[in-house]
């Protein structure tokens, strides 16, 4: 099963390397879903669930340390990050079936100060219906998965922060331009129960 998720993320690499970037646009979903429930640590070994962060606008990365789009993009959310924390506006990014010493390693090379939540057992990730890596859902203050966005994006473009901003007013403003980078298939991603790549060190 390593070697099916080694040869996806191969593939990938080089189709990404060949795509242009995406416009900087949220798709709506037409008929948002409460976001499921959710229990998880983060990497300090702290426990949140979903309903912690009820009421606010909530951006959700699943990602992994060897989907090459999702480190390109971590950078960004962090840059978002810095600027959303004021407004009540939380990020969280849940990491699909790697081990603490796996995130710990990826920390010390890309520091961010939202939570990394260890999806272990990719339950959550099966429960939230990920297609691809990375995948990024935003909650409306209501917790419904109002968009959801499969593929790399730079999270501090100000177009794309004035559209998770609007969530918060309630304010319709999301593009229905559905073009985008292609993330990683997760056709195979699940196989991480029975371990993933380690990141290289």
């Amino acid at each position: 099963m390593r070697l099916a998720i080694s040869v996806v993320v191969v593939l990938i690499t080089v189709l990404h390397g060949l795509v242009y970037a995406a416009p900087q646009e949220l798709t709506p979903h037409p008929n948002p879903q409460p976001a499921p429930a959710f229990t998880l640590q983060d990497s300090q070994g702290k426990t949140h669930t979903l309903a912690d962060y009820q009421g606010k606008v909530i951006i959700v990365n699943f990602w992994a340390t060897w989907c090459p789009p999702c480190v390109k993009e971590m950078p960004s959310l962090q840059r978002a990050w810095e600027q959303l924390r004021q407004e009540d506006i939380q990020v969280l990014a849940i990491n699909m079936g790697q081990d603490r010493e796996d995130i710990d390693y990826f920390l010390s090379k890309y520091p961010v100060e939202f939570p990394i939540l260890l999806d272990s057992d990719v339950a959550v990730a099966e429960s939230w219906g990920i297609k691809g890596l990375p995948t990024t859902f935003v909650l409306d203050a209501s917790m419904r998965m109002v968009v959801e966005v499969i593929g790399e994006r730079e999270w501090d473009d100000p177009e794309l922060l004035n559209q998770v901003r609007a969530l918060k007013t309630g304010s319709n403003t999301l593009s229905t331009d559905r073009q985008g980078t292609p993330g990683t298939p997760a056709n195979s991603l699940f196989a991480a129960r029975a371990g993933v790549p380690k990141l290289a060190q």
